[in-house]
């Protein structure tokens, strides 16, 4: 038996665990073979963000403000694909699709957590950005690494903080109807509207607050850049503005993939998208995002290629 319910007051079966749907209607085959190809990108992912780290950590000449920042970023998406893409490995290889009450709560709050602490910590490294390139005298005073630990400390604790509201809110619904989730992971939209609570003021406090962080810190980092690209019109040197160009771009490229995903799932109207391109876009967020940015940031970058390969051949040779 698929569904598992506890019998409530009033004759009502209350709900205990959902069925996670998403991509259920694939050949059994074909689900096997996106699991192989989840699971290859969830590893490479995993490895290529604990490598920065390992580097950052390691490497002197890469411990200046821009890599600590994406120290955290690396740290971060660790767990942020983590908190989807191993459900979603275990749904399509073995078709376990069963997921606790508690650990679905659980799975949603740091779902949110992490991506509100990265979209925080996004305006944090365009700031960063924004004073090596238009304010380069000053950065060695303004960026101390004392200020450093304090905005990436900010942008975690803001981000778990103003998320906490999800588990007081998600604690007072019940459920006791459908237990199926069409999708594969505990989005907020799909779990609404399976409560049997009334959720309309759930969904104007969800909708509004998710409004505030991506709008807010989209429209933060973008004036962050734009003052970036006004200083690198009035760089004297091609060379330099080629540079500031190729490492802005590269940015903005995993800024369009992040936020353009989040806009389409969060602030765009849930009846306006259907459940097949709602979950096709929350790949992109989950899985492609995550592992599109180890290359984007760091291993494209010509100082951290080099620390990788003194740091392979030192571990060669010791072998």
């Amino acid at each position: 038996d698929k569904t598992k319910f506890n019998m409530g007051p009033e004759n009502r079966t209350e709900v205990t665990e959902f069925i996670l749907e998403g991509f259920s209607g694939l050949d059994q085959r074909l689900q096997l073979v996106l699991s192989l190809i989840f699971l290859l990108i969830y590893l490479t992912t995993v490895m290529g963000n604990a490598t920065i780290i390992f580097l950052v950590y390691a490497d002197h000449r890469l411990q200046t403000p821009m890599y600590f920042f994406i120290g955290n970023l690396a740290f971060l998406e660790i767990w942020f694909t983590s908190s989807t893409s191993i459900k979603l490995v275990v749904i399509l290889g073995s078709g376990r699709r069963t997921i606790s009450l508690s650990s679905c709560f659980a799975q949603s709050y740091f779902y949110f957590a992490l991506g509100c602490t990265e979209c925080v910590l996004l305006v944090v490294m365009s700031f960063d950005r924004y004073v090596a390139i238009c304010q380069p005298l000053h950065y060695t005073a303004i960026m101390k690494p004392q200020v450093c630990i304090h905005l990436a400390v900010a942008a975690w604790v803001t981000g778990f903080t103003f998320l906490s509201y999800r588990l007081v809110i998600l604690s007072q619904l019940t459920f006791c109807g459908s237990n199926e989730i069409h999708h594969f992971f505990c989005d907020n939209s799909p779990l609404f509207k399976l409560s049997c609570s009334d959720t309309s003021l759930l969904w104007k406090i969800d909708s509004v607050f998710l409004s505030f962080v991506i709008l807010g810190s989209l429209c933060l980092t973008l004036a962050f850049y734009l003052c970036i690209l006004f200083c690198i019109l009035h760089l004297p040197a091609a060379s330099g503005r080629k540079k500031a160009f190729s490492t802005c771009s590269s940015h903005l490229t995993t800024l369009g993939i992040a936020y353009g995903s989040c806009i389409a799932l969060y602030l765009c109207p849930s009846k306006d998208v259907s459940l097949e391109n709602s979950r096709i876009v929350a790949l992109l967020n989950t899985v492609l995002y995550p592992f599109l940015n180890p290359f984007i940031y760091s291993l494209r970058n010509k100082t951290v290629v080099l620390a990788l390969n003194e740091a392979i051949a030192c571990i060669t040779t010791q072998l």
